[in-house]
């Protein structure tokens, strides 16, 4: 919502911010001791979530119950539907967008099922390094917390024998709208990713309530931001109007009950 208020203040303070979330966390290990100049590109990593080999067609008439079985996190009810949607991965692009100071023409998202390599940077001579681990936040808070030292963590080790094969494919926008949206926000800029990120949830709210069903999500969210003047961000104010307006906005459409 506000990444250029929160890097211009860290600047003006000289202060480094260490990224918690995984992939940015994996992003930030790849980095370092590397010249930021010789980026190519972050490639974000995503799961797919648990539609990721269903049927469009079937879409429609997915379930809270369905949308919330993640095939590899444990996580609360709304991140994991944003999980589902892929909208987590649009939200962590915006982020990476503003943490890293990289174009968001230059950061991709691929589709990694086994939630293994958690992150990854292209350099300009074509070379990848990837950020590698099992599935638990308590890695990425615990070097957060004790950087740049690692802590000795008593937790299961990743067995790449037993894990089989990584495999990788490019999202499907038909099957995830919602990070199409995320992209169209960031590249607007200003006031449009606090809409993007007010609507989404009331939108997924709506849907954990039965009022709508999963994939009415991304069409409430584009309508919010269709019908959304963009304004300049220069204060935390101008943000916190733009999510009232959004909230407003999205529920005096769900309301009227006419979504779609």
């Amino acid at each position: 919502m506000a990444g250029k208020i929160i890097i211009e203040e860290a600047k003006r303070n000289r202060v480094q911010i260490l990224p918690i979330d995984s992939e940015h966390s994996a992003i930030f290990q790849s980095l370092l001791g590397q010249q930021r100049e010789a980026i190519e590109r972050l490639i974000l990593t995503a799961s797919g979530g648990p539609f990721l080999n269903l049927p469009l067609a079937m879409l429609p008439e997915v379930t809270v119950k369905d949308a919330l079985d993640h095939p590899n996190w444990e996580m609360g009810k709304k991140i994991t539907i944003d999980s589902a949607s892929l909208m987590n991965k649009g939200l962590e692009v915006i982020e990476a967008h503003w943490l890293f100071d990289v174009p968001v023409e230059r950061i991709a998202v691929q589709i990694h099922p086994q939630s293994v390599i958690h992150s990854m940077v292209e350099y300009r001579d074509g070379s990848v390094i990837a950020q590698m681990g099992i599935a638990d936040m308590r890695v990425p808070i615990s070097y957060a917390l004790s950087f740049p030292q690692r802590l000795p963590l008593s937790l299961p080790r990743l067995d790449l024998f037993r894990k089989g094969g990584l495999t990788f494919m490019a999202p499907d926008l038909e099957r995830y709208p919602c990070l199409r949206l995320a992209y169209q926000s960031i590249e607007t800029g200003e006031t449009l990713p606090a809409i993007l990120n007010a609507a989404n949830e009331i939108s997924v709210n709506a849907f954990i309530d039965g009022t709508i069903r999963f994939t009415d999500i991304p069409i409430l969210i584009r309508r919010v931001m269709e019908e959304h003047e963009v304004k300049s961000v220069h204060t935390v104010e101008d943000i916190l109007k733009a999510d009232h307006w959004a909230r407003e906005r999205a529920n005096a459409i769900l309301e009227r009950g006419k979504v779609c």
